[in-house]
C-alpha cells in the first residue's frame, strides 16, 4: 500500500493536483457591527413592551421576544431594524462641517508660557 500511495502522490504532484493545505478559519466579523433594533409594541401591548418604546438596542443585546415580563398570551410585538444604533448625528464631521480650530483673535494677556516662576 505504501508504494501505491507514493505513486499516487507523485502523480498528483506532476499534474498539479496536490491536496490543498488546510488553512485556519478566519474569525467572522459581524456584517454590520452597530445594527440596532427597537421593539414595536403590538396593538394590545403589555406594560413591559410600552416601557421599551423608542429605545434602541444593539441587535445582539436586544431582549428576546416575547419579553419575559409579557402578560399577553398572544404577543404581537416585533423588532424594527436600523443600520446604526444612533438615531441622530452627533459629530460635526458627520454633517460635513470642518472644525479646524479657533478662528477668533488671540486674547491671552501673558505672552509667556508656563506656570512656574522659573519658566521664562
Amino acid at each position: 500500500m505504501t508504494v501505491a500511495s507514493d505513486l499516487l502522490k507523485r502523480a498528483k504532484a506532476l499534474f498539479g493536483r496536490s491536496e490543498p493545505e488546510a488553512r485556519p478559519a478566519a474569525p467572522k466579523k459581524p456584517a454590520k457591527p452597530y445594527h440596532a433594533v427597537t421593539i414595536a409594541p403590538g396593538p394590545r401591548a403589555c406594560a413591559a413592551a410600552e416601557q421599551l418604546l423608542n429605545r434602541r438596542f444593539l441587535s445582539r443585546l436586544a431582549p428576546v421576544l416575547p419579553l419575559k415580563a409579557c402578560s399577553n398570551t398572544d404577543c404581537t410585538c416585533r423588532y424594527v431594524h436600523y443600520d446604526d444604533r444612533r438615531d441622530t448625528v452627533r459629530r460635526a464631521r458627520d454633517i460635513g462641517a470642518s472644525i479646524a480650530g479657533y478662528a477668533g483673535e488671540e486674547r491671552r494677556d501673558n505672552p509667556r508660557r508656563g506656570r512656574r516662576t522659573r519658566d521664562t
